[in-house]
């Protein structure tokens, strides 16, 4: 089997959208950043907890593999336990429940899964998937922290209880499949629930057909939210071409914009900047390697000033009569996040989490779709004098 599948559970959102950006894709780099080699070790983290709550490994092989394998990674933080554990905990409380069900209930960590009865050379891994009589569930541990991600009619999840269905379904009769996505530093954690019946069916007659067409290189660009995630992002030209055409604005003949007019505007302008911010970062790459953009160079940027030896400038000023207070910036706690990372999330909250609060926040535009509520000044106003 290839290290990556061509389709992929994770990009399903990506090519069931837009078909032919799976092979589209092939010609671009896949560059791996800290973002995703932090999640792995998360994960790692997950699957070794969950190990031990298992009975799988010993307390020793435990503390032995975190010493070696998490703890020693750089991208490790005091708060890493802290929220791996939530997953944890929600996956032990579904074992409960599984077992209480049916004593012989299945549980599957890191679970290679093959879905490509549906889709061409598909595969991918479950992080836990629980087996039992009647109900199957898998577990999916997203360590990120940009935007929350529902389970609701998610396609990765999708993917991963099919290829479930085909490893497990003679061992059990499986009726009705749960997907679960848990966020820890979201604090979100989503379920979705699908019978097995629907799911096939979906499976043969709307992911079949367009998996079909994606591994093939066929169909057409669709451009979206989905682009997002796509290696060709920066130079598709569905995408560009989607873009220019939502830049284009026929403005009414007032001299000034209107409140729809504004509207209008909002409703464009952040997917516009995604894009032309995607463009311009590529253009840099692609420039300090040597290709050439007619009318464009690449030239030095702003530097700030900074100190080849901190230590030996204040001992310089020191030695002629300038005072520390006069050096030295006052002293400043870290931020709430870096703290969590320094002392521990849970071991924060025990010490301090009385001497913490959370101030309503800044007000800032989103469209009536947002489930936040509407903006209330006086709320703050209320805490700040309570």
């Amino acid at each position: 089997m290839a290290k990556h599948a061509i389709l992929s559970a994770s990009g399903a959102y990506k090519w069931m959208n837009c078909p032919p950006s799976a092979r589209l894709e092939e010609k671009f780099e896949n560059k791996s950043s800290e973002y995703a080699a932090e999640g792995t070790l998360a994960h790692e983290l997950g699957e070794l907890s969950l190990k031990l709550q298992l009975g799988e490994i010993t307390k020793r092989k435990f503390n032995s593999e975190f010493a070696k394998k998490i703890e020693s990674n750089e991208l490790f933080t005091n708060d890493m336990p802290d929220y791996v554990d939530m997953y944890v905990e929600t996956c032990m409380e579904k074992v409960s429940e599984a077992k209480a069900k049916t004593p012989d209930a299945l549980f599957k960590i890191e679970q290679k899964l093959d879905f490509s009865e549906w889709v061409p050379e598909g595969f991918g891994t479950g992080d836990f998937v629980i087996i039992a009589d009647g109900t199957m569930e898998i577990c999916d541990l997203k360590y990120g922290k940009g935007v929350p991600v529902s389970a609701k009619g998610n396609k990765q999840m999708r993917l991963y209880a099919l290829g479930a269905i085909a490893e497990f379904s003679f061992l059990y009769d499986i009726e009705k499949v749960k997907m679960t996505i848990i966020q820890p530093r979201l604090d979100s954690i989503s379920t979705d629930e699908i019978t097995t019946a629907d799911l096939l069916k979906w499976a043969e007659e709307d992911l079949k057909p367009i998996a079909k067409q994606a591994f093939d290189g066929e169909g057409e660009y669709l451009a979206g939210e989905h682009c997002g995630f796509c290696r060709a992002k920066s130079v598709c030209k569905a995408r560009a071409d989607k873009n220019l055409e939502l830049a284009k604005y026929e403005f009414r003949t007032t001299d000034t914009l209107s409140e729809n007019d504004i509207a209008d505007i909002l409703g464009k302008v952040d997917e516009l900047v995604k894009w032309a911010t995607d463009v311009k970062e590529y253009a840099l790459d692609q420039a300090l390697e040597g290709t050439v953009f007619p009318g464009w160079k690449v030239v030095e940027g702003r530097a700030n000033r900074k100190y080849t030896d901190a230590d030996k400038v204040a001992e310089v000023l020191l030695n002629n009569n300038y005072l520390k207070e006069q050096i030295y910036k006052p002293q400043e706690l870290q931020g709430l996040t870096n703290m969590e990372k320094v002392v521990g999330k849970k071991k924060l909250a025990e010490l301090v989490g009385k001497l913490i609060v959370k101030p309503q926040g800044k007000p800032t535009l989103a469209p009536e779709s947002d489930k936040r509520e509407v903006f209330n000044s006086a709320k703050g106003d209320f805490e700040e004098v309570s």
